[in-house]
């Protein structure tokens, strides 16, 4: 049994290896114990730490300076992109005037998120994907079954089209044979009044016989003729069969309205919502939100604001700056964008690079190491919005140059992956006029923009599918129409989008299902918004042009 792994046994020293071990080297690390502490020090290496054992593993473990050989980094320089430095470096002139951090608070960041990465890990992703494996697995064990029920039920529609077919002949059989009655009683009458005329004229042709053969003169003067009478012939009846016209089968028709076969659906909403599941017994919406910080930008208008980490944000305005600030609003990094017109918007990538979208040069560029690169580059289009996507791919909203036409597109690098314009209609899928279109993707892989003319939140699914619109939530508190302005999402794929000029943050569910405001934390021109690892909620105020950092989640 491994010794470092298992509680139940003791620890023993690397060096003799039997007596128990109560002191480390936290530099070599290192079992000690008591008698074997000498014999380890005793080499000619002088960076040995001894700790007790029950510290071990404490103590950190510096970079050597490059500069200063026999001093450790312990910072790091924010504006020589965060190179380490020792205290030498700090005094010297070449960085006179710089920001620095101490690597220690850097170090204790990064061990908080890799604990929270571990327990994220292990209580909800990994058993999760087990989930979905198995539903995988469970969805193959019943694909044959659910294929032939799927051609019994269109067996079961011809039998029942067959049935209505023999009802509709039955039906107009009755129809043809009540025609049929009719006829013949028209047909009847007529020949009855016929038969009666041919009666009369009958007795007439006898009676002239009879006067014909007499000799009395009285019959023959009173006789008065009938023959004009009987020429006026009454009309002929020609009563005509009815006909059966049978409409020509069109079997594209007759295939539609047979039924329909819907196409495979990739939707991956079901695993995705799983996943949510686990963490929405986590993390609940506070009763009242709670304003945790406020910095102060110097932005006159304030547009931007994107996380790095909980610590550190980007910030952008109506200003050609694009300034970094840690959570105590101090500014560590400033970069002056080289076109004379302000970021439409900034984004942080996988890396931890600065993204921002130049919409005067028609690009978007990456800045890394302190240089700029661009990356897209548009033909026709302006850029906006930018998303960083799960996947690592980036979604830019942008707009036609004669502002008429609106779209989102997925690249993945500089290759365009897909673009999100119209509905299943042809319709335009969000306002083509010159309007704020921030976008953002949700833990589901819905793709939510914040349609500030359209005054709607658009929610499409992965593959751009309209799943629905959100449109505000009535309220006596609300004075002005719900314009969008900016969107962003938290860890559980509730929606959070800003309303300017009710001074309100609507909170969505996943579906659209209004939830609640954050109203509260004095918030005036809330504009930009975005959400950290730690589910804190940054906004912007347009024209105080402070950060406020609102703590919603229990």
């Amino acid at each position: 049994m491994d010794p470092h792994t298992s509680a139940q046994d003791v620890h023993r020293c690397d060096l003799c290896e039997t007596a128990i071990a109560h002191s480390y080297c936290d530099f070599c690390h290192v079992n000690l114990c008591i008698p074997c502490i000498g014999k380890h020090i005793s080499d000619e290496y002088d960076h040995h730490k001894i700790v007790p054992f029950q510290k071990r593993r404490s103590t950190l473990i510096y970079s050597k300076c490059k500069t200063h050989l026999h001093k450790n980094c312990e910072f790091q320089c924010n504006d020589c992109n965060n190179i380490f430095v020792c205290s030498f470096c700090i005094a010297s002139k070449q960085h006179k005037g710089h920001n620095f951090i101490e690597v220690a608070e850097v170090y204790k960041t990064k061990k908080d998120h890799m604990k929270r990465d571990i327990k994220e890990l292990k209580n909800h992703i990994s058993p999760t994907y087990e989930e979905i494996a198995l539903d995988l697995e469970n969805q193959l064990a019943n694909l044959d079954g659910g294929y032939e029920k799927l051609t019994t039920t269109m067996s079961k529609q011809g039998e029942q089209w067959h049935r209505e077919i023999d009802v509709i002949i039955n039906k107009m059989k009755t129809e043809v044979s009540e025609i049929k009655v009719k006829h013949k009683e028209l047909l009847q009458k007529h020949l009855k009044e016929i038969k009666q005329i041919q009666s009369l004229i009958k007795q007439t042709f006898l009676a002239l016989k009879k006067i014909e053969k007499t000799t009395e003169v009285s019959p023959t003067i009173e006789y008065s003729s009938k023959t004009k009478e009987f020429s006026k012939l009454p009309p002929k009846v020609k009563v005509t069969l009815p006909t059966f016209i049978p409409k020509p089968i069109d079997r594209d028709k007759l295939y539609c309205w047979f039924g329909q076969i819907t196409p495979l659906s990739t939707d991956t909403k079901d695993n995705v919502l799983s996943l949510n599941k686990q963490f929405t017994s986590v993390k609940e919406l506070l009763d009242e939100p709670k304003l945790t910080a406020k910095i102060q930008t110097g932005y006159l208008k304030l547009l931007c604001v994107t996380c790095v980490t909980e610590e550190r944000i980007w910030t952008s305005g109506i200003s050609n700056d694009i300034k970094c600030f840690n959570i105590k609003g101090s500014t560590l990094h400033t970069i002056h964008k080289k076109s004379g017109f302000w970021p439409n918007d900034i984004a942080v990538d996988s890396d931890g690079d600065l993204l921002y979208s130049d919409g005067e040069a028609r690009t978007v560029n990456k800045v890394k190491n302190g240089q700029t690169k661009e990356i897209i580059r548009l033909q026709g289009w302006m850029p906006h919005n930018l998303c960083v996507t799960s996947t690592g791919d980036l979604l830019v909203s942008m707009y036609s140059d004669d502002e008429t036409q609106s779209k989102v597109v997925r690249y993945s690098g500089s290759t365009e992956k897909q673009t999100i314009q119209f509905d299943g209609e042809g319709k335009p899928m969000y306002s083509g006029n010159v309007t704020i279109k921030y976008t953002t993707e949700n833990r589901n892989h819905n793709i939510c923009v914040a349609d500030f003319d359209a005054c709607a939140v658009v929610v499409v699914n992965q593959d751009g599918k309209l799943r629905w619109r959100y449109t505000g939530h009535p309220s006596v508190k609300e004075n002005e129409p719900f314009k969008p302005c900016s969107i962003t999402t938290d860890s559980q794929s509730r929606i959070l989008t800003s309303d300017r000029y009710n001074h309100c943050i609507h909170i969505l569910d996943q579906r659209g299902k209004f939830l609640r405001y954050i109203n509260n934390c004095d918030l005036k021109d809330p504009f930009g918004l975005c959400v950290d690892n730690n589910d804190n909620l940054f906004v912007c105020e347009f024209k105080t042009g402070n950060v406020k950092k609102i703590k919603f989640l229990e």
